[in-house]
C-alpha cells in the first residue's frame, strides 16, 4: 500500500523541527526566520523552483540567494531534505568547526549555496547580479525555438536587509533596468535582535511596497506567509510578470510555533531551550525525535527525480542547439565552465609588442582603457561598468553596449552605487559565463569596502578598477585623495591590489586580474601622465611576479628602493642622482605585493636581498611598507590627509621629489 503522501503543514514543520534542533544542539544560531519562512520555503522550493540536486553547476537552474543568511539552517534543512550531497550528519554539525554547515552560508562549502550570505543587504544585491547576468546571457545565446538561458532568480530577505542601504542601491538599479526574471520574497515580520525592547516599528516605518514601486518594482502585497498556497500563487502571478523585478511581500511570524517565543526578539538569535523545543513538538504535533525525518515526508521533499528530469529536457534542447549553432554552442560551454580562450596568452602577448601601447608616457587609467579597447573584442564575457564616473575612470570603450532596461549590452551604468555596484557585479560572476570590472575613484572603495571582502571570501574573478589612485588627484582635495586605501586593500585577504607605473604594468595587471580564477582583483590606476619605463622582455615577463626588479646597480647596490605606481618614476630619478654621488642603488619596482608574497622564498631573495637597506616610496600610508624595509629602513610616504592643490605642488609640498628620495637612501645608509 501506497504511504499518504506529506502535507504541507508536515513538509513545512520539518524545516522548523531541523532549524531548532541544529541550532541547539550548536548552542548557538538563528532559529526564528526558518521557522518563520517554512510554508514560504515550501512553495517556492517544492512547487517553483528548477533544480538539480545531483548537479548543483547546471547552467540553466535557477538561482536561490538566502539575503537573510542569518537563518542558514533554512537553507541546509532544505538542500539536505531535496536530495543534494549534505547528510544529516553535516546538519548534526552546525557551526562546528569544518562542517559544511557554518553559521552562514558559505559559497563553496556546501553544495547548492550559490553564493556567500550575512551581512545584510548583500545577497539580495548578488540576486540583481545573477539575474541580470542571465539576461545579458539570454540575449546573446538564446535563438528561436533555443531558449538555452532561461531561468529565474529567487531570494528571501528580511527586515534587516531591507533597512541596509545597499539594498536601496541594488534594487532601485534592478528597476530601473526592468530585471524581469528576478522574483524577492520579503519576509516581513516586524521583529529584529533589539525586539526584545518592543516591535521594529521604533525604527523602521518604511511604506515597503510603495518604496519598491517607485524603483519600478512589480510589488505583490499582503500575502500570508503561512498559507502555502498563497505563497505559490504569488510565485506563479511574479512569474508572469517579465519587465519588472517583483517583490512578494508576505507577512510572517518569526519562530512561529513556537509556543512562547514566536514574534518575540527571543527567536531570533538564540536557541529556544529544550523546554521551549518540547512544547514547540506538541503544538506542532512534531512527534519525532530531533534530526529523525519520517519518510513520507522525505518522499515529499526529494527533488533528484525531478531535477533530473528537467535538467534532461534542457540538455536534449541543447544537444539540438548544438546542431544548429555548433559555434554559439561551444562558446556558451567556454563561457560556462570558466575557461579564457585558448588564444588568450597570444592575444596578450600581441598587446605588449603593441609599439603605441609599450611606449606611451600616459596616465594608467588611459593605459587601462587602452588595454581594454583590445581585450574586449577578445573576451566577449566581460561586462563593464562604473559608478556616475565612465568619463574618469575611462571604463566605457568602443566595443562597449550600455545595457538598457531590455535586452543584452555589456557595459552597465550603475550610477553612484559603489557598494551596490561591487555587489552586483559579484552576483554576474556567481552566475558564471561572465568577467565584471567596474570602476570608481579609488577613494571610495571605502563605501564598497564590505562587498570586496565578500568577493575576496567567495574567490570571485571580480575586477575593480579604481582610479586617481593618489595625491595625484589634485584640487579635489583630501576628500578625495587616497592616502590609506592602497594599504586598506592589500589587507583583505585573497584580494591582489596592482598599482602599476606605466603601460607595461597596466597592461600586465590586466593580464593577471583575467587569468586570476581563484579571487578579485583591485586595478590602482592614475590620473596623471607616467612616463613609459624601458625594460627587456625577461623584465617584462617578471611583472608577472609581482616585484621584480626594474633597474640594477651600477656595482654592488647599496641600497634597494621600492615604489609603486606613480612613485616609480621618483625611484628610477633618484637612482641616478645617487650613482653621480658614488651610491650604487637597485629599484624594484613592487606594483602587486600579495602576488610577489606568494613567490618561491628564492626568488623573493633574489629581488630583495638579504643585507642591504631598502626604502620604499608610496604616496600612501607607511606602516604596512615596514614587512619589506624592517625598522632599519625607511620609507618615504604620508601618514596625514592631503590638501586641496595642483598635484605637481602637492608632491612637492608632501615630499614626494627624487631629492627627497635620495635623503631618504642617505639617512640608512652609511
Amino acid at each position: 500500500m501506497t504511504p499518504a503522501a506529506a502535507s504541507n503543514q508536515d513538509l513545512a514543520n520539518a524545516l522548523r523541527a531541523l532549524a531548532m534542533d541544529a541550532v541547539q544542539a550548536a548552542n548557538s544560531g538563528h532559529p526564528g526566520m526558518p521557522m518563520g519562512m517554512a510554508e514560504i520555503a515550501v512553495a517556492l522550493w517544492q512547487r517553483n523552483l528548477s533544480h538539480n540536486p545531483a548537479n548543483p553547476a547546471w547552467a540553466n537552474r535557477d538561482r536561490f540567494v538566502l539575503s537573510n543568511g542569518h537563518g542558514s539552517m533554512l537553507l541546509y534543512s532544505l538542500l539536505h531534505l531535496t536530495g543534494y550531497d549534505l547528510p544529516m550528519a553535516e546538519l548534526k554539525r552546525f557551526r562546528q568547526l569544518h562542517s559544511k554547515t557554518p553559521g552562514h552560508p558559505e559559497y563553496g562549502c556546501a553544495p547548492g549555496v550559490e553564493t556567500t550570505t550575512g551581512p545584510l543587504g548583500q545577497g539580495i544585491s548578488n540576486a540583481v547580479g545573477m539575474a541580470l547576468a542571465e539576461r545579458l546571457l539570454a540575449a546573446e545565446f538564446n535563438r528561436p525555438g533555443f531558449e538555452i538561458v532561461n531561468h529565474w532568480t529567487y531570494a528571501f530577505l528580511g527586515d534587516g536587509c531591507m533597512m541596509e542601504g545597499i539594498s536601496h542601491e541594488s534594487c532601485a538599479l534592478a528597476g530601473t533596468l526592468g530585471i524581469g526574471r528576478l522574483i524577492a520574497v520579503y519576509d516581513d515580520n516586524g521583529i529584529s535582535i533589539d525586539s526584545d525592547k518592543g516591535h521594529i516599528r521604533q525604527w523602521y516605518i518604511d511604506d515597503v511596497r510603495r518604496r519598491f514601486e517607485a524603483y519600478g518594482w512589480h510589488v505583490i502585497a499582503n500575502v500570508d506567509g503561512h498559507d502555502v498556497d498563497a505563497v505559490d500563487r504569488a510565485i506563479r502571478k511574479a512569474r508572469r510578470e517579465r519587465q519588472r523585478p517583483t517583490l512578494i511581500c508576505a507577512k510572517t511570524v518569526i519562530g512561529k510555533g513556537a509556543p512562547t517565543k514566536a514574534n518575540t526578539g527571543a527567536a531570533h538569535g538564540a536557541p529556544l531551550g529544550e523546554k521551549e523545543i518540547a512544547a514547540t513538538r506538541e503544538a506542532l504535533g512534531w512527534k519525532h525525535p530531533p534530526f529523525e525525518i519520517p519518510e513520507d515526508v522525505r518522499q515529499g521533499w526529494d527533488a533528484r527525480e525531478r531535477g533530473k528530469r528537467a535538467e534532461r529536457r534542457w540538455r536534449r534542447l541543447f544537444e539540438a542547439y548544438a546542431r544548429e549553432y555548433p559555434s554559439l554552442a561551444a562558446e556558451f560551454v567556454r563561457r560556462t565552465s570558466g575557461n579564457l580562450p585558448a588564444d588568450f596568452q597570444e592575444k596578450i602577448k600581441n598587446l605588449l609588442t603593441d609599439t603605441n601601447l609599450k611606449a606611451e608616457t600616459i596616465a594608467t587609467r588611459k593605459a587601462s582603457q587602452n588595454v581594454l579597447e583590445a581585450l574586449k573584442p577578445a573576451l566577449p564575457e566581460l561586462v563593464g561598468g562604473s559608478a556616475d564616473l565612465s568619463g574618469s575612470n575611462l571604463t566605457l570603450v568602443k566595443a562597449s553596449k550600455v545595457v538598457g532596461n531590455e535586452g543584452g549590452g555589456n557595459y552597465v551604468f550603475y550610477g553612484v552605487r559603489e557598494f551596490g555596484m561591487c555587489a552586483v557585479m559579484s552576483g554576474l560572476a556567481l552566475h558564471g559565463g561572465l568577467i565584471p570590472y567596474g570602476g570608481t575613484f579609488l577613494v571610495f572603495s571605502d563605501y564598497a569596502r564590505n562587498a570586496l571582502r565578500m568577493a575576496a571570501l567567495m574567490r570571485l574573478r571580480s575586477i575593480y578598477v579604481f582610479t586617481h589612485d593618489s595625491l595625484g588627484l589634485g584640487e579635489d582635495g583630501p576628500t578625495h585623495q587616497p592616502i590609506e586605501h592602497a594599504a586598506s586593500l592589500r589587507l583583505i585577504p585573497n584580494l591582489d591590489v596592482w598599482r602599476p607605473c606605466d603601460t607595461t604594468e597596466t597592461a600586465m595587471a590586466w593580464a593577471a586580474a583575467i587569468e586570476r580564477g581563484n579571487g578579485p582583483t583591485a586595478l590602482l590606476l592614475s590620473r596623471q601622465n607616467l612616463p613609459f619605463v624601458k625594460r627587456s622582455d625577461q623584465t617584462a615577463a617578471e611583472i608577472r611576479k609581482g616585484g621584480y626588479v626594474l633597474a640594477e646597480a651600477k656595482g654592488a647596490p647599496r641600497a634597494i628602493l621600492i615604489a609603486t605606481g606613480s612613485e616609480v618614476s621618483l625611484a628610477l630619478a633618484a637612482q641616478g642622482m645617487l650613482e653621480t654621488q658614488g651610491v650604487p642603488v637597485r629599484v624594484v619596482s613592487m606594483p602587486c605585493t600579495s602576488v610577489f608574497d606568494r613567490q618561491p622564498q628564492q626568488y623573493r631573495d633574489s629581488v630583495l636581498m638579504a643585507g642591504v637597506r631598502r626604502i620604499a616610496v608610496e604616496a600612501g600610508v607607511t606602516d604596512c611598507w615596514r614587512k619589506y624595509v624592517g625598522l632599519e629602513g625607511a620609507v618615504v610616504g604620508i601618514d596625514r590627509f592631503g590638501e586641496s592643490a595642483p598635484a605637481h605642488d602637492l608632491f612637492k609640498h608632501f615630499g614626494f621629489t627624487p631629492e627627497n628620495v635620495v635623503k631618504a637612501v642617505r639617512s640608512v645608509v652609511q
